[in-house]
């Protein structure tokens, strides 16, 4: 597998010059690529030529366990060696968000990026709200839908009690090194028996595009086909699962916890 090959295969499933796209990525599932994670990252960059590339960039509060807090510049991500390799790229802009922030590159990536600092960290205002309004798509490489973020995105437009869009504050360093505070979600004390496991994945069929590549399996949707279906599954239940009105999960507590007005925005 190499750069060329991975790139050809994008277009063909219908990634466009101008798409703007979120990526969900693991390397291990290519098997042998050449060039590695770079090469990824190259073959996305020569397809998505005008429109906006954004990874995950998130460490789900890893420094703050050992005693550290997030540093826009260096903190690593943990969702894999593709998003790390992306993160440092020339020109892609982080946005500040103390364990969920995303790396953007194109169109707009500096404006996404600074808009993400005041918004909920996966709702309105944030990189995947962009997503959702300027009709873009989500493409799993080698991963399947339980690592597909954008279905926060629907639980958080649609209110979905077991979470607070700006519920914890923490410290963090900026890009000029200097350290502030800065707010995120407030997690779940319990796992979402409908998004984290992706139960609504099998009703996703009709409207994805899917390919495999080598031992890779490559698969492509809309996010506002994404968005219905995911919106019907919590507002009515799947399975033996309810909607999030009658669902008991509720937001955590924690000592970065704040209780105020802004954790409502």
């Amino acid at each position: 597998m190499d750069r060329k090959t991975l790139a050809r295969e994008l277009s063909l499933i219908g990634v466009q010059k101008n798409s703007v796209i979120i990526v969900h990525s693991s390397l291990k599932s290519f098997g042998f690529m050449e060039g590695g994670a770079e090469a990824v990252v190259d073959a996305l960059m020569d397809v998505v030529t005008e429109g906006t590339l954004i990874f995950p960039s998130f460490n789900h509060g890893a420094p703050y366990e050992k005693g550290e807090v997030f540093d826009i510049r260096s903190t690593p991500t943990i969702n894999g060696a593709i998003p790390e390799a992306f993160r440092k790229r020339k020109g892609v802009k982080r946005s500040m968000n103390p364990t969920h922030a995303f790396a953007i590159y194109g169109k707009d990536a500096e404006e996404i990026a600074a808009a993400h600092e005041k918004s909920p960290a996966v709702g309105e205002g944030s990189p995947l709200d962009y997503l959702y309004k300027h009709d873009g798509c989500v493409l799993l490489l080698g991963v399947g839908y339980n690592r597909n973020t954008f279905h926060h995105y629907v639980e958080t437009v649609t209110n979905a009690p077991c979470l607070y869009p700006r519920g914890e504050e923490y410290d963090v360093i900026d890009e000029d090194g200097a350290k502030k505070r800065a707010r995120t979600w407030s997690w779940r004390e319990k796992s979402c028996p409908i998004n984290d496991p992706a139960k609504y994945a099998p009703m996703m069929a009709e409207f994805e595009k899917t390919a495999m590549l080598g031992s890779c399996k490559i698969t492509f949707f809309r996010v506002r086909d994404c968005f219905e279906v995911v919106k019907k599954c919590l507002l009515e239940g799947i399975s033996d699962h309810p909607g999030c009105l009658e669902c008991p999960i509720r937001p955590r507590v924690c000592e970065y916890s704040v209780f105020d007005s802004e954790e409502e925005a």
